[in-house]
């Protein structure tokens, strides 16, 4: 049986642009991604921190970098980052509890997810960097 080799030749897109992921796909990939960034930036989050804490005169460099509108929207991005990361997180703990692994429950779980960590983002948003 495992000399047996399948000679149906299975068509393959190679061509990435022309790939249609289902909204779960696209979410698993946020979701790698968002994980990646948030370790890859945890340095630099912690090296600010840690500038607001050491001294008053270090505090207030570090509160005119983050004041900038540009570092707010960084700020903004990494807090979507972080709500989209942590909502799929416990999507996929619900997952791995074999709940709503059908195809419609996982769309719609899918749905929520976006929704939830955009309402987050825009409601820590306003209140933490406005």
């Amino acid at each position: 049986m495992a000399e047996m080799a399948i000679t149906k030749k299975r068509p393959k897109n190679l061509d990435l642009p022309t790939i249609r992921l289902p909204l779960p796909g696209i979410l698993s990939i946020i979701h790698r991604i968002s994980g990646a960034v948030i370790f890859l930036l945890l340095p630099f989050l912690l090296w600010l921190l840690q500038g607001s804490l050491a001294s008053a005169e270090t505090f207030a460099v570090v509160k005119g970098v983050v004041g900038h509108p540009l570092a707010k929207l960084v700020l903004l991005g990494l807090i979507w980052l972080y709500m989209h990361h942590f909502c799929a997180g416990i999507r996929y703990l619900m997952l791995d509890l074999h709940k709503g692994i059908d195809l419609e429950s996982a769309r719609l779980s899918s749905k929520v997810v976006f929704a939830v960590s955009i309402a987050l983002t825009l409601i820590i948003g306003a209140k933490v960097l406005w």
